[in-house]
């Protein structure tokens, strides 16, 4: 078959599910400590100017980027049909030619080169310029793909915009419309990952431990303060998820993260991070106390600081981990305004130090397991510390019961419960538990995140549940 009229293929949001310009602003972000002055200076002096100054300054793996493979399919066939095939982009020739080079399917590239910013009637004039009025075929995606649209003798329309599609119809020349991503709205839900939000269930563990769980408004205190602790958690990941999107790439799981793999536009995180994060501060600040949004600010700055540089620290790692999870507790008793107790405080912090353990002991099983004996990629530790980190890590979990043993006779606890000497039998149920995820961990049958393992395991959970009985059963004995 011979086609007269070549066929142009847009980049951004068509060809790759991505945006070149936020992608090499985000690289220049994480590339420079300077980035937060120089890519508004960049902008203001043009657009042109700031995808110049990223092509010179950030270097981006066009391997990684997360391509159309439904589009490449078309793309391909059409090629074997001996279709004129044309990328024309309004990112920089710098990328263009190289992603242009890594698909070997373009016969020509039309890119941002100079002093115009190849989009919308820019793109459509040098378009008809080149072809000729309707002696051309777009594939495009966006609002600034009509002007080109309507001088095009077929439109084909890729993971359209919403709205988009009925504007394109109107010109009467929809050929085709290529569907790839999933759905928006799941893979929205799907990026701040909800299934963690489980862990701030911690917060109303203060309320339990002081038998307020019936006080109505102290509930809903404890309520607020977990869909706050929820927003900024989710905020934390989409920011984690931004700056590690090449990364995110390369693994075998994170892969298929909404951001990563293109099914939730860039732009989308970009604005949903600091969004949640100043809902869940200012909102906390008008229904809860001032305490709990310094514990709530404190988190966030923590879990990124971990989530960047902190996790490579032998040993800070660890500690921060478990100091991570022991603030969403002494949040829960500022947000109920309750005095978080030292019992608590000290039980929280060996049994999440233990699990932090854990954590990284499964990760030193998997790297062990492989073979190697160079440091983790990321992490302080040489997989020959793994027997240590096992040593630490049951300590620290057998501290936790001897604790809990310690605070069964404590003068409060003798006035909380009509029999407190049942309470020794959570003792025996959680050295149980702890063993219990030691040895699976040295089965390496742990999952990354111990927490959430716990969560899901039914073993776990019948533990768990046998464990509050025994407080309840102290209660009304």
């Amino acid at each position: 078959m011979y086609y007269s009229k070549p066929l142009v293929v847009d980049l951004d949001g068509t060809l790759i599910r991505a945006d070149i310009l936020v992608e090499g602003m985000l690289g220049q972000f994480k590339k420079s400590k300077t980035a937060l002055f120089e890519l508004p200076f960049w902008l203001f002096m043009g657009k042109t100017v700031l995808k110049a100054k990223l092509a010179r300054h950030v270097e981006l793996d066009i391997a990684s980027l997360p391509y159309n493979k439904k589009l490449i399919t078309f793309l391909e066939q059409e090629r074997k049909n001996n279709r004129h095939i044309v990328l024309a982009t309004a990112s920089h020739r710098f990328y263009a030619d190289q992603i242009a080079s890594h698909l070997g399917i373009f016969d020509r590239v039309i890119a941002t080169d100079g002093n115009i910013n190849l989009s919308s009637n820019a793109k459509r004039d040098r378009l008809v310029a080149e072809f000729g009025h309707k002696g051309f075929d777009y594939m495009g995606n966006s609002r600034e793909d009509l002007a080109v649209w309507s001088s095009a003798d077929k439109a084909y329309l890729v993971d359209p915009d919403p709205g988009v599609s009925k504007l394109a119809e109107k010109n009467g020349n929809v050929e085709r419309i290529i569907i790839s991503r999933t759905n928006l709205l799941h893979a929205f839900f799907r990026s701040l990952r909800p299934y963690q939000w489980l862990k701030n269930l911690l917060i109303f563990i203060p309320l339990l431990a002081a038998h307020q769980v019936m006080n109505g408004l102290l509930f809903f205190q404890a309520l607020f303060a977990f869909i706050f602790f929820c927003a900024t958690a989710s905020s934390g990941y989409l920011v984690n998820d931004l700056l590690d999107l090449e990364n995110d790439r390369y693994h075998h799981r994170k892969k298929n993260r909404p951001l990563a793999s293109g099914d939730l536009p860039i732009h989308i995180g970009l604005l949903t991070a600091p969004i949640l994060f100043i809902a869940a501060f200012v909102f906390s600040l008008v229904f809860l106390s001032w305490h709990f949004t310094i514990a709530l600010t404190l988190y966030y700055v923590l879990s990124l600081a971990y989530s960047h540089f902190l996790k490579g620290l032998m040993g800070i790692d660890t500690i921060v981990l478990a100091f991570l999870y022991t603030l969403r507790i002494i949040a829960g008793s500022y947000a109920c305004g309750l005095v978080p107790t030292f019992w608590i405080l000290a039980f929280s912090m060996f049994i999440f130090l233990s699990l932090a353990m854990v954590k990284r002991y499964s990760e030193l099983f998997d790297v062990r397991s492989k073979g190697e004996t160079s440091r983790t990629k990321g992490r302080g530790y040489f997989p020959s510390d793994i027997e240590i980190i096992a040593n630490l890590g049951i300590s620290s979990g057998y501290l936790s019961v001897l604790v809990l043993a310690l605070y069964i006779q404590d003068s409060r606890t003798l006035l909380m419960y009509k029999t407190h000497e049942l309470i020794w039998l959570a003792c025996p149920i959680l050295l149980f538990w702890i063993s219990r995820v030691w040895m699976i961990a040295n089965r390496g049958e742990m999952d990354d995140d111990p927490v959430l393992f716990a969560i899901k395991d039914k073993v776990s959970l019948m533990t768990g549940a046998l464990f509050a009985f025994v407080f309840v059963l102290a209660m009304i004995v």
